[in-house]
């Protein structure tokens, strides 16, 4: 009896006894009827009669009473289809695991076809999307490159809400994971970066990975939005939910019933949204006071419903992700995780350069080039930078018989004049042939095309005072551009003709490229009065504060005074005022002198310098000091970083000799200023005037490896050196070890949480040896095992200046604890030494309890987050009731995380504060 197989329950008997059920959640009955009809178990009569019926559940009753009506097979035949198509009976398929439906032989081999209105609109927004990612076509309009063959991964660090790194992502497909999302209530995904870094390209890859099925991730849906497009509405203009979801990306067809919004909102979770640009936002009506959208079918502003996705009033539970440029600040309770880009590293540099150059001799060429200038090395870890450096290469190495790289400090305005170059060569030069090419010619290039150029400068400029990224063909046509000037690059297509009569729009190549001829616009400008070219200099100086206001609002629960803020963010005009002093900088007056009057030129040129010079002086004298360990310190504020990137640009010694006299104070503090590594040569700018030594704090930014090597030149008068949290790699301690140890002034070394292996340890180690005032070392959470501890406990036992050492976070082991015990051993100066969360066990923890008791300096030690268990208690009680002066003279122990030796030091010191013995 138990050999026989149990009875088959028929399909048409659970449709009965499931009747009830399968009319509440059977929702979508399209993709039913179809298949039933194309396998001839429906006639059209019977199609008919179902569509017919009024309502959506007795449409599912008269399905069933036809199924059944036809016998078994055609009952099978029916759950097969749900069986089958499980996305859109997404409902159903609970229901399928409880009745153990597995399809008969008979009924498996047949077709079913998934015409299901949600399934079609998957597939369309797929194939929309894939035809909309997988090419790269911001290069103008004449070239096209495949983004599988260009992209390259940059550095994506993953922060929590306090900024602080979580690690990085390995690939971009990680970007929707749940790994590092400090707060699961919250809606957003922000990705931030500054110009250029990469964001849009990151989102396109995004969309692009979803459109091929590559992307790990469940979602049925994926809608991309930008940003600035929520500005180019009329101020009246309100539509739904369901327009901005629907007419802004692509419309569902075949869906009379709207079961597509519906599943949309039913599923929230099944839906991904992008919106790129958030500082692109430029609005000008305060929104505060307007009602919240909580309602998919009210019409509302456009703004109001971005406002509403964002901060999870609609489609709550939805994956949105949003990029913005640093420094906008978003509250953390919308925000759900947080990826900091930071540009390439020099293994994604390299994997750039393979991919763009083909040819084996100019990837070669390339790489020399770029190993001879850190400066250009540093730039072009910007992929948009990086971007514009290799097509401008290739573009003029084709054209023109020989065309290096810059071989002397190339600025930001000579990338854009080289991206302006080669557009403005489309038109200016013929084809070279074959045989012979052109000699090149900058100044006659820019004076074949100055009228277009102009004309793209005064669009770029109106487009900046109005705040406004995208131009009309109305607004482009009244500036001066022809049909033939848009096929040189510098603009692009936003969006077609529309059939009801609206206007093509266009936007410009990147907004950065907008701000750099803006910048044009007001040099070229002889008809305006000369002092108009300090006109952003006036606002950006009113505007200090970042932020993006409509988020702000919608997550404020007080109410503010209305008031028009045109630039919310204006890190553009920024970008603007340094083109302006690159433009007007005496290495371009040859080249500015064949486009403007050199009478103009010069008085351009004399009130940009009167104006930075006063500038700069009110600055200095604006900066808060205050007296620290290391003497008068001084925190710099937000625009300085803009102001050093002006005075480079300008290439001024005057100005940068001024600045460097300014800085009285012994001690700049630039933590936290988003200092990357192009900026590292105009610090070096203003730095190498010093005459004095200085210590300098640059922690937590991005400065990478190539920051270290342009700095080289101001390590002579360091005697601080802060670095941590700045990716650094070994090669930068290679430079540091070479300058620190030439001129033995530093004293302050911090080079916390960076990616220092061994390697780097033991060149930390000749500094230590070699250098005679240096008194603090912080060289915690690096890479460093138990070979490099060796070497530092080394030099650390022979310096007599040394007192303060922190090594926490590191895999020193118990070899590298018995080597720091040796060198604590009769050390006459070492007295603040943190050991904590090194991989130390109760070996290590006894090797360091007996070197202790010879030991009167120690003053503050850390062990704790190791690996010691009770075996080490008796030691450290040893070392602790031998060493009496060093009881009454210890200020902190931190050995805890054992419950026996944390009664223990309570027994030994009673009395002690809380700050004594620390938990």
């Amino acid at each position: 009896m138990d050999q026989i197989k149990e009875a088959r329950v028929p399909c048409s008997s659970l449709l009965t006894y499931h009747r009830e059920l399968l009319v509440t959640r059977l929702r979508s009955i399209q993709c039913i009827l179809d298949n039933l009809f194309t396998c001839g178990f429906f006639c059209q009569e019977d199609v008919e009669i179902v569509q017919q019926t009024a309502t959506k559940a007795d449409q599912v009753r008269k399905v069933l009473e036809l199924v059944q009506c036809k016998g078994e097979e055609a009952c099978e035949y029916f759950i097969f289809i749900i069986y089958k198509v499980c996305d859109a009976y997404i409902d159903l398929q609970p229901w399928l695991e409880e009745i153990n439906y597995n399809p008969s032989e008979d009924v498996a081999v047949m077709k079913v076809v998934n015409t299901d209105p949600i399934s079609r609109y998957c597939e369309k927004l797929r194939h929309d999307m894939s035809q909309d990612t997988s090419f790269i076509m911001s290069y103008g309009q004449q070239e096209e490159t495949r983004l599988e063959d260009l992209y390259t991964d940059t550095v994506m660090e993953l922060l929590n809400d306090c900024n602080e790194s979580l690690g990085f992502l390995e690939s971009v497909d990680q970007l929707l994971g749940d790994h590092a999302a400090f707060n699961p209530q919250g809606e957003i995904i922000y990705v931030m970066g500054d110009a250029g870094v990469g964001k849009s390209i990151l989102l396109q890859k995004l969309q692009n990975l979803w459109s091929i099925k590559e992307l790990q991730t469940d979602a049925v849906f994926f809608f991309k939005f930008r940003c600035r497009m929520f500005s180019t509405f009329k101020d009246a203009e309100q539509i739904s939910l369901r327009d901005l979801l629907f007419k802004h990306n692509c419309y569902p067809d075949h869906d009379p019933d709207n079961e597509v919004f519906d599943y949309i909102l039913r599923f929230p979770e099944k839906v991904v949204f992008t919106f790129d640009g958030y500082d692109e936002i430029q609005e000008d009506v305060d929104l505060m006071n307007l009602p919240e959208v909580v309602s998919p079918e009210d019409k509302a502003n456009p703004l109001q419903l971005l406002i509403s996705l964002l901060c999870g009033k609609l489609l709550k539970g939805s994956q949105k992700v949003l990029t913005a440029r640093t420094g906008i600040e978003i509250q953390s309770r919308v925000i759900r995780k947080k990826v900091a880009l930071r540009g390439f590293s020099p293994d994604h540099l390299k994997t750039y350069t393979d991919l763009h150059f083909k040819e084996q001799e100019h990837r070669e060429l390339v790489s020399i080039q770029l190993d001879a200038s850190p400066h250009l090395c540093g730039l072009c870890s910007t992929p948009l930078f990086c971007w514009i450096v290799f097509k401008s290469f290739g573009h003029l190495h084709t054209m023109h018989d020989s065309f290096h790289l810059p071989e002397t400090c190339i600025t930001l305005t000579d990338i854009f004049l080289l991206l302006s170059e080669v557009f403005l060569s489309r038109s200016a030069t013929p084809a070279p042939s074959l045989l012979k090419k052109s000699t090149r010619c900058t100044s006659e290039t820019f004076k074949a095309g100055l009228r277009p150029l102009a004309v793209f400068a005064k669009l770029a400029l109106q487009g900046m005072e109005r705040g406004s990224f995208i131009s009309s063909q109305e607004e482009i046509s009244e500036c001066g551009v022809m049909e033939q000037d848009l096929t040189l690059g510098f603009l692009r297509p936003v969006s077609e003709e529309g059939a009801s009569g609206s206007s093509a729009t266009f936007e410009f190549l990147h907004i950065t490229l907008q701000s750099f001829l803006a910048a044009f616009a007001l040099v070229l400008d002889e008809q305006a009065a000369a002092s108009s070219i300090l006109k952003f200099f006036t606002e950006c100086s009113r505007r200090r504060k970042v932020s993006c206001l409509p988020l702000d609002s919608c997550i404020s629960s007080s109410s503010k005074p209305s008031e028009k803020k045109p630039f919310a963010t204006n890190e553009h005009l920024q970008f603007t005022n340094l083109f302006l002093c690159g433009l007007l900088s005496k290495s371009q007056r040859g080249l500015m002198g064949h486009l403007v009057s050199p009478a103009l030129l010069k008085k351009k040129r004399a009130l940009l310098k009167s104006y930075l010079s006063t500038s700069v002086k009110l600055h200095l004298r604006g900066l808060p000091h205050y007296d620290g360990q290391e003497g008068k310190k001084v925190h710099v504020l937000p625009n300085f970083l803009w102001m050093l990137r002006c005075i480079f640009e300008t290439g001024s010694k005057d100005i940068a000799q001024m600045t460097a006299k300014g800085i009285t104070a012994g001690f700049i503090k630039l933590g936290y200023c988003n200092v990357y590594s192009g900026d590292c040569t105009a610090l070096n700018f203003v730095l190498q005037h010093r005459q004095k030594v200085l210590g300098l704090d640059m922690d937590n930014n991005n400065i990478s490896d190539y920051g270290v090597k342009q700095l080289k030149p101001s390590f002579c008068k360091m005697t601080v050196v802060r670095l941590c949290v700045n990716h650094l790699s070994d090669s930068s301690i290679e430079i540091l070890a070479e300058e620190l140890c030439k001129h033995k002034v530093v004293e302050v070394l911090g080079l916390y949480n960076n990616n220092i292996t061994d390697v780097g340890a033991r060149l930390v180690a000749q500094i230590i040896e070699e250098c005679p005032k240096l008194r603090v070392l912080k060289i915690g959470k690096n890479k460093i095992t138990s070979v490099g501890g060796r070497h530092l406990a080394n030099a650390i036992k022979k310096s007599s200046s040394i007192f303060d050492v922190g090594m926490w976070g590191n895999s020193l082991g118990d070899e590298g604890a018995e080597a720091f015990g040796e060198a604590l051993r009769n050390h006459p100066s070492l007295t603040n030494l943190s050991l904590s969360a090194n991989c130390i066990t109760s070996r290590g923890g006894r090797g360091l309890a007996e070197a202790l008791k010879e030991n009167t300096a120690l003053r503050i030690f850390w062990l704790v987050e190791n690996e010691m268990t009770d075996d080490a208690t008796p030691h450290l009680a040893d070392m602790i009731q031998a060493n009496t002066a060093w009881i009454g003279a210890l200020t902190q122990l931190s050995v805890l995380c054992n419950q026996r030796l944390e009664n223990l030091v309570k027994q030994i010191f009673p009395l002690a504060s809380p700050a004594q013995v620390l938990r």
